[in-house]
């Protein structure tokens, strides 16, 4: 049997089959010694001490659920007998189960109950035997949210914590969540908090080599957060969307070492005809309906809304959600810009002329424009600021949205870090919005619409769910790049030398595909590459989108 023919019948992960099954290089394994190298002082690995301590909350956090299912048990009158089978389990999500937390990260977690056991329990009687605990600090309630959550500090580490009622009698730790049947006679809530585990779990399984996708995950991670794209509120991509990112390359190059597996990233997105969808696998849909199960799902065929989404990522376990419905056309924009500065660096790192360093270095944002909208969230007490800052940041992008509708606005960019302070009237927090102009001819641009639209929107929807407080002060303020030492800290008005002119510049961003940046790099974009990546677009394009297919096939085998 040729190679040829053994990989055809190889059976890969995902959608399609591999752009390259290329195994790694001697080159290829000491950029990955050296990427490792490269990450330790940023502090995205975590001691023993540390990793056993999260290990140590979990275990209590586990047994307090089973202590309070069992008193729950008791006191509706369960037999004795059932009552010790029932149990009850936590289970964790996200990064920290995916295994690339970072130090001082917070855990997700989800508690599953058997079915007498209701929601409405785990936000009273569970939330105050929380409240009872010496290690239980910051602890707060957020029964109405879209995923209802009990937030935490135990024992020093961060805790989010979801609630799921399985329709079973009993819950055991060999219970998987995976399972189709499991979603019937459940709640979309239930559904809601349950899909962060299915979604990870299901990551997990569609990755074909897990200790190259996670040390991979962990430097796409620190490059998304230095150059600002790290935020789903925000409408950037959070965490999951990270990952599933960075696992359809590991299903692309599924031999490639952590090294080669990160510069295909930049390669595999820089090319992305956006916004064909990035999906892990086929969509469950047919199975789940066999089950009997409608839940609502992404698919643009169907829902009209859908088809609007700008960079769509979809979850693989059903129902499948888009992950990026934040996105705006601005924070795209930035996105495939830093691919695309991504991809330059990482090449010169594989020709040896540069290194990993490079890839982190911090985002310019503050020297990038020379115009900036500062939002500024004020409240009298501690409690009222976090949750004034809480709804004011997540309206934001609806800001930038607006923003970038006028006409002569041409990007508008909101950065991930804010910024508290606090004095003898109020605590306040502040976000900045760096905006580009196109050619304005010395028009006058009016942005009091836009501000207005954005502040009576915040403090109307604060009034509606009884958030609003007196305290509370929201300001919005256009000012030039000379005027951010009136509102950036001192320390950060230094750091990012606020002085110096800016040393990147928006047209010096562009790139033919063809274009050998690297010297003697790797063959990144060499024709054929680029060309399998267009035809796994196109492909994903005439499956699952709306359009003239016969065109689109004709695009896929002429061009």
């Amino acid at each position: 049997m040729t190679t040829e023919t053994s990989e055809q019948t190889q059976k890969y992960l995902g959608l399609t089959s591999p752009v390259s099954t290329s195994e790694p290089t001697k080159e290829d394994s000491r950029l990955t010694e050296s990427l490792e190298l490269a990450l330790h002082p940023h502090g995205v690995f975590e001691s023993e001490d540390e990793s056993q301590k999260r290990i140590n909350v979990l275990d209590k956090i586990n047994k307090l659920v089973k202590e309070w299912i069992y008193e729950v048990s008791q006191s509706k009158n369960m037999d004795e007998h059932m009552i010790e089978q029932v149990g009850g389990q936590i289970y964790t999500f996200g990064s920290y189960r995916l295994g690339v937390n970072q130090k001082g990260a917070d855990i997700d977690t989800l508690c599953v109950a058997p079915r007498h056991i209701d929601r409405n329990e785990f936000f009273t009687t569970f939330y105050e035997k929380l409240k009872k605990l010496s290690e239980v600090k910051e602890l707060r309630a957020v029964p109405d949210a879209y995923v209802p959550v009990i937030k935490m500090t135990f024992d020093g580490i961060e805790l989010d914590m979801l609630f799921a009622r399985l329709a079973l009698q009993a819950i055991t730790k060999e219970q998987d969540l995976c399972e189709l049947s499991l979603l019937k006679n459940l709640d979309e809530k239930s559904v809601r908090s349950l899909n962060g585990c299915r979604v990870t779990d299901e990551i997990i399984k569609l990755v074909p080599q897990q200790e190259s996708f996670r040390l991979a995950l962990r430097a796409i991670k620190l490059w998304a957060k230095k150059k600002g794209i790290y935020s789903n509120v925000l409408g950037f991509l959070g965490g999951v969307s990270w990952a599933m990112l960075v696992a359809r390359v590991c299903q692309l190059y599924p031999n490639a070492a952590a090294a080669t597996i990160v510069n295909k990233f930049f390669l595999v997105y820089d090319q992305w005809k956006w916004p064909q969808p990035v999906l892990l696998k086929h969509p469950d849909s047919d199975e789940a309906a066999k089950q009997g199960l409608s839940f609502p799902e992404w698919d643009p065929r169907v829902n009209h809304k859908d088809r609007f989404h700008l960079m769509p990522i979809i979850t693989p376990a059903y129902p499948q959600q888009n992950s990026t419905f934040n996105v705006t056309n601005s924070t795209r924009n930035i996105m495939t810009m830093e691919f695309k500065r991504g991809l330059e660096v990482t090449n010169a790192i594989f020709a040896g002329k540069d290194d990993w360093e490079s890839l982190f270095k911090p985002s310019d944002f503050f020297t990038r424009y020379k115009h900036y909208i500062v939002v500024i969230a004020k409240a009298a007490t501690a409690d009222h600021q976090l949750e004034w800052n809480g709804l004011v940041e997540s309206k934001i992008r609806f800001l930038v949205a607006n923003l970038e509708s006028i006409d002569h606005i041409i990007l508008a960019h909101v950065s991930t870090e804010s910024f508290c302070s606090k004095s003898e009237d109020d605590e306040q927090t502040k976000w900045f919005i760096g905006l580009e102009f196109g050619r304005t001819d010395n028009v006058n641009i009016n942005l009091t619409d836009q501000i207005r639209h954005f502040t009576s929107d915040v403090y109307h929807k604060a009034v509606n769910i009884q958030l609003y407080k007196d305290d509370m002060v929201l300001d919005v303020l256009h000012v030039r790049k000379k005027e951010l030492k009136n509102y950036l800290p001192q320390d950060v008005y230094n750091r990012v030398g606020l002085k110096k002119k800016s040393f990147v510049k928006r047209n010096s961003l562009s790139m033919s595909p063809n274009n050998d940046t690297g010297g003697n790099s790797p063959d990144v974009n060499g024709h054929n590459e680029v060309r399998k990546l267009e035809i796994i677009c196109l492909w994903v394009e005439i499956n699952l989108h709306l359009g003239d297919k016969r065109e689109k096939k004709r695009r896929l085998f002429v061009r």
